[in-house]
């Protein structure tokens, strides 16, 4: 996600705490925050697909997806 975006998330936030949001706002607040939590997502997922488990007789395998 663009620093701008990013910006513009928490400028949303902070008038949120300020005055209540217009319709627009809140959509356009709900489709930031969207796109946010999409990004977060695929990046722990590359993250959890790349991760191992050792056990204690030092066999490695690879993390299940749930």
């Amino acid at each position: 996600m663009e620093k701008e975006k990013k910006d513009r998330l928490s400028e949303f936030t902070r008038l949120a705490k300020e005055r209540e949001l217009t319709p627009e706002e809140q959509a356009e607040r709900q489709a930031l925050r969207e796109e946010y939590l999409a990004e977060w997502r695929r990046g722990t997922e590359a993250v959890l697909q790349n991760t191992y488990i050792v056990d204690e007789d030092g066999n490695k395998r690879k993390l299940e997806k749930k």
